[in-house]
């Protein structure tokens, strides 16, 4: 059964955690068990976030009081006292305000690395079957808008959000205890009106956010493969195709964030008017007190400014519940990777695997990548302690998928594979790889230098391991030969270097490793003969007393194999040394003659160029 794939198309389409479930895969981030700095630092910040209201809503009331003293009979006194307060408590709000944003940095900061690094490690634990259905582009960008959405909505919900809904509840509670019910009410309900109808017009808009996510993450992912795949689009003269692909998509991104857009404005126009609605009952309500005498100017004064003072959060409340929003659907494509479960896992108490020979043994061994195409069917074979066996066969027959098996990239359909007598399914994965070194086809190689690529096979290797590792595998005066020596970049993919060069790379890698077992996956067939010849030579010093698994391509190279597998369509069809097959007369010895008459021919092609050179 295939394990559902992470797509950004798809993820979009329909939503798998609401805004409250992706809040409570947040909060273990933001108040982490046993992290006694950090849930510190969120007290000190709530403290500091009601101390700062509190100084915020008191500044009217000096205002009020300092207005009503000059406005009376006597005004040969100023109230300095009221003033000086008024001044103070304005003080404290900016003060208690700044303490916040720096005792919390430091939890905002600490959740977008520990949640983003939960991620990355739940990846890492992932089937290779899920990371060869991803798109890295769309992958790598939902990453990057829910890192970035992690501080975006903590510092709305915590610093602008509830504390402007603290505020509205004690200006509130004042007005009403100040005059009466009504002017409390009539304060609240602007408020009311103007948080239903952002939430009701902030829901009809994020339908445009989302399917600007999408046509984002699609742009993004053919950017990025156009990218990677630079060469085939030169070769081919594609650039135009490749343009026109990533403008297409582009384009319905632009109608969609236009769309975005344009909903915006209407939504700003509806909450200046209500604010302004709201202003002006409860001044109108306030001059009727005025004029009939049971209201002071400062009260007139108390009501406009804490209309004023709550317009200013509220104008700003509707950017925060967009952007609260914005972050929330971000960050759900973030976290949805979370929920994709792992394929392989350990057994619970599962022990590291114990090599002491290294013997291969698979027993009846079947597998399908999908139930409706079976790939191995019945495989059995043993592989001795220091011993080479080589699997041979057409394209398509099972040879990689017998690799990828006995690494654990995947679990059997059905039958065992054991190392020592340990089926790999009871010991640990880590294990498991660790004991296997493998020199594959097309090594892939870190955007870094020769010695980080090198070095990468085992942590804390000194100079010297590398540098003898690179000897055996004999490429150290190469890299002597480099102006940067080990320093050397060798680029996206490790394209700076030759396939020989690279080949090098990984054996001197397999030998620093120090695995008892090694796979050789096709390790040469992508090199001209020559190179060919000289890895060969190099594999052979390096599978010198340890279990060897050979995938092969060219039959010349596993002529001394101690035993040649030939699979067929899923199954072993033959088996024997490499003298037996030929006697044999089956598959083997059919493609060994093939090969035979392909190689002769080539190799005549490839004087007569010579020849045609020399004489020029």
């Amino acid at each position: 059964m295939r394990t559902a794939g992470f797509s950004p198309d798809t993820a979009n389409a329909k939503r798998t955690r609401t805004d409250w479930q992706v809040i409570k895969t947040l909060l273990p981030f933001l108040w982490p068990r046993g992290d006694l700095d950090i849930k510190a630092r969120v007290v000190v910040a709530l403290v500091c976030i009601a101390l700062a209201k509190w100084a915020t809503v008191l500044i009217p009331l000096y205002l009020q009081r300092s207005v009503d003293a000059l406005a009376g009979d006597n005004v040969a006194v100023i109230p300095l006292g009221m003033i000086a307060a008024y001044g103070l408590v304005r003080f404290l709000s900016q003060f208690f305000a700044q303490i916040r944003d720096a005792v919390f940095a430091k939890v905002g900061v600490r959740a977008v690395r520990r949640s983003a690094g939960a991620v990355l490690a739940h990846l890492h634990r992932l089937s290779l079957r899920f990371h060869l259905d991803r798109r890295t582009g769309g992958l790598t960008r939902s990453i990057e808008r829910g890192m970035v959405s992690i501080e975006s909505l903590v510092s709305m919900t915590l610093f602008n959000l509830a504390p402007t809904l603290l505020e509205v509840l004690l200006v509130f509670g004042i007005l009403w205890k100040a005059f009466d019910l009504w002017f409390g009410l009539a304060a609240l309900l602007t408020v009311v009106a103007y948080v239903a109808f952002t939430v009701l017009t902030t829901e009809w808009r994020m339908k445009f956010r989302r399917e600007s996510n999408t046509l984002d993450n699609k742009a993004n992912t053919r950017a990025i493969d156009s990218l990677l795949n630079y060469e085939t689009v030169k070769t081919y003269g594609n650039e135009a195709l490749e343009l026109s692909e990533y403008d297409r998509v582009m384009a319905k991104y632009e109608t969609a964030a236009v769309k975005n857009q344009s909903s915006l404005a209407l939504l700003n126009v509806g909450q200046g008017f209500i604010i302004s609605l709201g202003a002006v009952i409860l001044m109108i309500m306030a001059a009727r007190g005025r004029a009939a005498g049971t209201m002071t100017v400062g009260d007139f004064i108390l009501v406009n400014t804490y209309m004023l003072q709550l317009a200013q959060p509220l104008n700003f409340f509707g950017f925060m519940y967009r952007n609260v929003k914005q972050a929330l659907v971000d960050l759900e494509k973030m976290f949805e990777l979370l929920d994709v479960p792992e394929e392989i896992v350990d057994k619970p108490g599962a022990q590291p695997l114990a090599v002491s020979g290294g013997e291969i043994v698979f027993d009846r061994v079947t597998f399908a990548y999908d139930p409706r195409r079976p790939i191995l069917k019945d495989v059995s074979f043993k592989v001795a302690p220091g011993q080479m066996v080589a699997l041979v066969g057409a394209t398509g027959s099972g040879k990689s998928t017998i690799g990828r098996l006995l690494f654990r990239y995947y679990d059997v359909s059905g039958g065992s594979i054991s190392i020592d007598g340990q089926d790999i399914r009871d010991v640990t994965q880590d294990s498991v790889r660790r004991a296997i070194g493998i020199v594959p086809q097309d090594t892939v190689l870190f955007n870094d230098t020769i010695r980080y690529n090198l070095a990468y096979a085992k942590a804390g290797a000194t100079e010297e391991d590398i540098a003898k590792a690179a000897e055996l595998a004999h490429i150290h005066n190469f890299i002597g030969t480099l102006p940067d020596g080990y320093n050397t970049m060798v680029g996206e993919r490790g394209l700076k270097l030759s396939g020989g060069e690279k080949q090098r790379v990984a054996i001197a890698r397999v030998i620093l490793k120090g695995s008892p077992i090694l796979l050789f996956d096709e390790a040469t067939s992508a090199l001209d003969t020559h190179t060919e010849k000289e890895i060969q030579a190099n594999l052979r010093e390096v599978a010198v007393g340890r279990t060897t698994l050979v995938i092969a391509h060219r039959l010349s190279t596993i002529v001394d194999a101690d035993q040649i597998l030939v699979i067929d369509q899923g199954a072993i069809a033959e088996r024997g040394t490499h003298a037996e097959l030929l006697a044999a007369g089956g598959l083997f010895a059919a493609a060994w003659e093939k090969q035979q008459r392909t190689e002769a021919l080539a190799e005549e092609a490839a004087g007569d160029e010579f020849a045609i050179k020399a004489a020029e």
